[in-house]
């Protein structure tokens, strides 16, 4: 997406995406356009890094092939001798991608949105700060899945800031600018070492999203989505 050339670090967002698809993923699709806000505010809180997109080979998850964890590895394998630091942000099935591929020696850091983390999804040892946050009125993914994902995380010894976000839905569109706002601290904390509250070893320990803006609508976020997709420019194909 936009990709200086001295750039040595990379913020690598994945979409979401279906349970079974062999169909492609088009760039006009709801899942990939709702990445382009936060993409946008990655490239606000570090704007000398990459930002890049992940466009799978396929819409679906295709257990057990899970393609979508299998690309995102195939293109860090890629990115190694390129950038130092990766970090991965994902929403739904993007959440769950980037966990699978959260141990990578590039990865530094780990956001997921409204993550899909079904029942006996494997723990993965992840690199880097995580957070995960899930609106409390999702019923595409499920927040209690989320959470006990968490508090495995936790057990395990790895601090992990786990945020509820009252009054959102799955497509993350009611509270667009929040979204961006924690997409832009989560940057800003794993690239500088900016001190995170909310990361924890309480297996329970739950945070509300914080409200840093006024009060949104279904239309702000559809508008921001708008607005990022004209301001941030596609310069190179990682």
């Amino acid at each position: 997406m936009a990709a200086p050339s001295d750039a040595t670090d990379l913020v690598l967002l994945a979409h979401g995406g279906l349970e079974r698809s062999l169909a492609a993923p088009r760039a006009w699709r709801p899942p990939i356009l709702r990445m382009w806000p936060l993409a946008l505010a990655a490239r606000s809180a570090a704007p000398d890094a990459a930002i890049g997109l992940m466009r799978y080979r396929y819409r679906g998850w295709n257990a057990p092939s899970a393609h979508p964890a299998e690309d995102l590895r195939t293109v860090l394998d890629r990115l190694t001798t390129r950038f130092n630091r990766v970090l991965l942000i994902g929403h739904s099935m993007g959440g769950r991608a980037i966990i699978a591929a959260g141990n990578h020696p590039l990865v530094s850091g780990v956001l997921a949105l409204a993550p899909w983390l079904p029942d006996g999804e494997p723990l993965v040892a992840l690199r880097g700060p995580v957070v995960l946050a899930h609106g409390d009125l999702d019923r595409i993914t499920d927040p209690r899945q989320t959470a006990q994902y968490a508090a495995r995380l936790r057990i395990a010894g790895h601090p992990v800031g786990l945020l509820t976000v009252t009054g959102e839905k799955h497509a993350m569109l009611h509270r667009s600018p929040d979204w961006s706002e924690l997409a832009h601290r989560f940057v800003d904390h794993a690239l500088t070492a900016t001190p995170c509250d909310w990361l924890s070893i309480t297996p329970s320990r739950v945070d509300p999203l914080p409200h840093w803006n006024p009060t949104s609508s279904l239309t702000t976020g559809i508008r921001d989505i708008t607005i990022a997709r004209l301001r941030l420019h596609v310069v190179s194909r990682l």
